[in-house]
Formats: structure tokens, sequence, C-alpha cells
């Protein structure tokens, strides 16, 4: 009877137990705090070339890219929509070497380069060479989502650009009298001809104080943009623009849209954009490096982007660096040049803004 009543006795705390554990399971995951980590370029950045009102400027356009970029995640959108929101200022801030602010060919003429990956899924997205595309970032988000491709070139590109609907700007838009008077000085020092003036660019135009990095084969001449971002799902997403190298061969393409070697995302380690010579971006896959220490090797963030910049690229001249952020929130970035335009925010806390290799 003592057996029976303690059975009874038993089964609703039994029963209650149960039905607490299946109501926790039923309960939505834990929310992740959202982080953003910013970059506009690595290079020979510093205070004397770049002067009070380059420093100034290059810090205000920063700190509005993310803050535009937290923005987004902050109301709870994704990760992939906070990098493209960002990367696309970028790319209509001539401050920045991409879309409108790009570098020249030694042809005198702007060939566009972007990526965009997605953590969640492993989707990924990338144009090179496209000509007249306003947002490269969107067109490369647009191959990543409504096309079996993952990267798409040149004519191609840009006819797709045009089917799918982009924004189409003409060569002139693109064309600022800062980066084309630093083509013709360093044409002019290599003693190659220097080609005509883009039609519809203005006989002179206004300059503006960008960051004066790609002046001789001697400077290290690295301008990118791009972002990485964690948003509250725990979702991580990575993006890249460029215009690539100042004076280089047509139809060169870096790393900034080879998925692995400049840009790279995925939730089982962290996501990725670099900035550097993209040839050795390129020949060591260096953010899906970053990534794989991250998720073979256990290293935390910031130890897996120094292992990869400073001790294996800087050895051998593989100049430039990497922003970075992992699902749980860490945030990191590495550099081995005189300087990088970077930024970082996370979830309550402030804009961090920085130039030099000196700061932070």
């Amino acid at each position: 009877m003592k057996a029976m009543v303690g059975l009874i006795m038993g089964g609703p705390l039994i029963l209650g137990g149960l039905m607490m554990a299946a109501a926790a399971s039923a309960q939505p995951p834990q929310s992740h705090h959202w982080a953003i980590v910013v970059h506009g370029g690595a290079g020979d950045i510093d205070r004397a070339t770049l002067g009070e009102k380059g420093d100034a400027a290059y810090r205000a356009a920063l700190t509005k890219v993310i803050e535009t970029g937290a923005a987004v995640l902050d109301r709870g959108g994704s990760s992939l929509d906070a990098v493209e929101t960002a990367i696309k200022m970028m790319e209509d801030d001539p401050h920045f070497n991409s879309a409108r602010g790009a570098v020249f060919t030694s042809a005198g003429k702007t060939e566009l380069d972007a990526a965009i990956m997605n953590g969640a899924t492993m989707q990924a997205g990338a144009v090179a060479s496209v000509t007249h595309t306003r947002y490269p970032i969107s067109l490369a988000r647009s191959v990543m989502e409504k096309t079996p491709y993952v990267l798409m070139v040149g004519p191609g590109a840009d006819a797709y650009s045009v089917q799918a609907g982009m924004e189409q700007e003409p060569a002139s838009y693109f064309f600022t009298e800062s980066r084309w008077q630093s083509l013709v000085r360093q044409l002019t020092k290599e003693g190659k001809p220097i080609p005509p003036r883009p039609e519809g660019a203005p006989a002179k135009g206004t300059m503006i104080p960008v960051a004066q990095f790609e002046e001789s084969a001697d400077t290290h001449r690295y301008g990118t943009v791009g972002v990485v971002a964690v948003d509250r799902q725990g979702n991580v997403a990575a993006g890249t623009s460029t215009g690539g190298l100042q004076g280089k061969a047509p139809g060169r393409v870096g790393d900034s849209p080879i998925i692995g070697a400049g840009t790279y995302a995925s939730n089982q380690s962290c996501a990725v954009s670099g900035t550097g010579v993209g040839e050795f971006f390129i020949r060591y896959t260096v953010a899906r490096e970053v990534c794989a220490l991250v998720q073979y090797k256990g290293m935390g963030l910031q130890q897996a982007a120094d292992e990869i910049i400073q001790t294996r690229l800087k050895p051998i001249h593989g100049d430039g660096g990497v922003i970075a952020v992992t699902p749980d929130g860490q945030m990191a970035w590495s550099f081995n040049t005189p300087g990088m335009f970077r930024a970082r925010l996370a979830e309550g806390g402030k804009v961090e803004v920085h130039l030099y290799n000196d700061e932070p």
C-alpha cells in the first residue's frame, strides 16, 4: 500500500518534471549579442602623410559606416544585411578604394571587385572586373542569391548586372581627381605612358585628402573595404569590395572576390575580410586559414588572426591585414603594415576607430 501511494505521489512529480523540461526545450534559443568590424584598407598610413584633414575625414567616415551597419543589427537585422549596407556606404565614399573612389588601371579604367558570404548557409557570391555597377557588393549578393554561381567576371558580370536591375553609372561617375593624379605620378615614375582621361571626366576636378599609399612600387598600396558582422541569431557574414591595385595591368584580379582568400564566413568558425597583397592572400588562402585555426585548432580569434598575418605572412612580405568576428561575438583585427583604417562596435559598447599601428 505504501509502495502504491509512493508511486501515485511520484507520478505527478515525474510528470511535472517532464512538463517543465518540455517547456524549457520549447523556449527560443538565447539571443546573441551583435558585433560588427569594418576596415577601409591597409598600407603606409601615417599621420604626417594623411594630415589633420585626412585623419578627421577617415575617422568620420568610418564612424558613420559602422554606426549605420550597427543600426541594422540593433533593430534585429541580419549580419548579411548589415555587411551589405555598410559596404555600400563605403562604395559611395570617394575616400575609399572601392566603387566611386576606385583607383585606376594602367589603361586609365576602373575595374571593380566584390564578394559576400553568408556564414549560416555557406552561400557566397562574387564579381570581378565590373565597370559600371554602382554597388558591386549588391551585385555579388545577387550572384549568391539569384544564380547557381559563386563568381562572375568581366563583360558577363556587367551584362548580368544590367539584367538584375543593378544601378549603372558611366565611367565618369567613378572618377576622382585625387586618384587620377596619383596614377599619373606613378606611371610617370615608372616611365609608362599616361592614358587619356576617362570620357566625361571634368577637365580638373576637386582634390580630396585620400590616403596616398599607392605612389610607387616601393610603397605598400592595399586599398580595399570590408565588413564582418554577427547578428542576434549568432549568424556571421563577411563582405569585401575593392577597386584593386593602382596601375595594375587590365584584367588582374586580387584576393577580394576570391572566396577563402580575401573573404570567408562560417558559423562553425568566424567571418573574415582581408586587405593586402592579393597574390599572397590568394596563395595562402588567408581568410579561410584564420577560420581553420579557430575551428580545428581551437585558437582564440585574435591569436588565429595574428598567427596568419604576423607569423606566416610578415616574414615573406605578405603585407596587409584582416578583420574578423565569431558567432559568440569575439572581434579581432591584425595587420603588419604601418596602418589600417578600422573600426569596431559590439552591442552595448562604444565605437572604436583607429588608423595607425600605434593605436590599439
